[in-house]
């Protein structure tokens, strides 16, 4: 081959820059736009600069000067005219609730107004432009560079003065959703090794033939959409469901008494469990099928007890694919949005469903970012902390 591409390693990297440029485009990008947003909103500071200006020698006491309130009353207008007043209502408003409507309503009467004082007028229009804390929130608002979004993660806020509290108590949720959400990863993950341990020995230590039909049965939910196999989870565990309708056969519970195990905790723990078993026994079972069976056998025959032999010979040999297939499902498990949301009610809904949520809804983009980021940085820990005590170069896929 002539010209530059003779170099193998030049070859290599022209082979592989396609993946890169999909892996930049389809993960690295949106994730960096997403954490951009997450400390970066420019929308009210576009909008609102020579409010903000005056708003920056404020004390912060009383109602601001003149000055304020004619610019305001300014640049609302115009704000009106270029259609961005919306959006500046809407970041107002995440910092201090009613806010929106003030501004729209204010707005909408201000075309009236022809000349000031604007401080009477607009007051006249609405008595919270005489109060501190609606321009308070327009100057918080009005950071192009912030981390409220990352204090509102976590459920803290900025007080006017600057000092950082916590949230009232009826806005603490995201802390509580975190836990959450680590909890149910982990206990998720502890499931599927207590039931995907035995089924890869099991596969790992059948004939051929039969290890194949099991590894097929174990590979037949990847053939099937996650919506199908979630959603059959509600035609089973609803409360006139399969399952009740068989304990009430056997007499297990009376037919007043059926126990309900679909939209809530119990539902999403029984379908993510259903969901991530795949990925827990093919990294077990890549790694059982290495291990000579005679090794068990011959502890046996220097006297060892079974469970004496297992703990010394054959789970320390195992540990890789432990390691891969809970680092796998606790990760999928932290950010698993359509299950919990099909199944989980609202008890069973974790830190996923909200940055949805956020993102679809409420278009809190920032705040959206903020948990994604967190989550991120969560799960990199982890890893981190996983390489530390196991080692990664001991963790095997297959």
């Amino acid at each position: 081959m002539a010209g530059p591409l003779r170099d193998p390693r030049l070859r290599a990297a022209v082979l592989v820059l396609p993946l890169v440029a999909f892996i930049g485009v389809t993960f690295v990008a949106p994730v960096a736009t997403m954490l951009v947003r997450s400390v970066y909103d420019p929308v009210v500071a576009d909008a609102l600069p020579e409010t903000l200006a005056a708003l920056s020698d404020w004390d912060g006491l009383d109602a601001p000067s003149e000055a304020v309130y004619a610019a305001a009353a300014r640049e609302l207008l115009e704000a009106r005219e270029a259609r961005t007043l919306g959006r500046v209502a809407s970041r107002v408003n995440r910092l201090e609730g009613g806010l929106r409507s003030v501004l729209v309503r204010s707005v909408r009467r201000l075309r009236e107004v022809e000349t000031g004082p604007w401080r009477e007028a607009m007051i006249a229009i609405d008595a919270d432009w005489g109060d501190p804390r609606t321009w308070h929130a327009i100057r918080t608002a009005g950071d192009r560079l912030t981390v409220r979004h990352y204090l509102n993660a976590v459920d803290l806020q900025r007080l006017p003065d600057g000092s950082v509290a916590r949230q009232p108590e009826d806005r603490r949720i995201y802390l509580a959703l975190f836990w959450r959400t680590f909890v149910v990863s982990l206990g998720i993950t502890l499931l599927c090794l207590l039931l995907g341990y035995p089924l890869a020995h099991l596969i790992a230590h059948a004939p051929p033939r039969r290890a194949g039909l099991l590894l097929a049965l174990v590979l037949v939910p990847f053939w099937t959409s996650l919506l199908v196999r979630t959603t059959s989870w509600i035609v089973l565990l609803q409360t006139q469901g399969v399952v009740n309708d068989l304990l009430v056969a056997l007499g297990l519970v009376g037919d007043d008494g059926r126990i309900a195990m679909i939209y809530n905790m119990t539902g999403t723990v029984v379908a993510m469990t259903h969901v991530l078993l795949p990925f827990m026994v093919l990294p077990l079972y890549s790694v059982m099928r290495t291990i000579p069976p005679q090794q068990m056998s011959a502890a046996a025959s220097l006297g060892a007890s079974f469970p004496r032999a297992f703990r010394r010979v054959y789970w320390p040999q195992t540990l890789p694919g432990v390691g891969a297939g809970s680092l796998l499902v606790f990760i999928l498990a932290i950010g698993y949005y359509i299950t919990p949301a099909l199944v989980g009610g609202q008890s069973g809904q974790l830190i996923s469903n909200f940055v949805a949520y956020h993102m679809q809804t409420s278009l809190n983009w920032g705040l959206a970012g903020a948990l994604g980021g967190i989550l991120l940085v969560s799960v990199a820990v982890l890893y981190l902390l996983y390489d530390r005590l196991v080692g990664v170069e001991r963790m095997r896929l297959g």
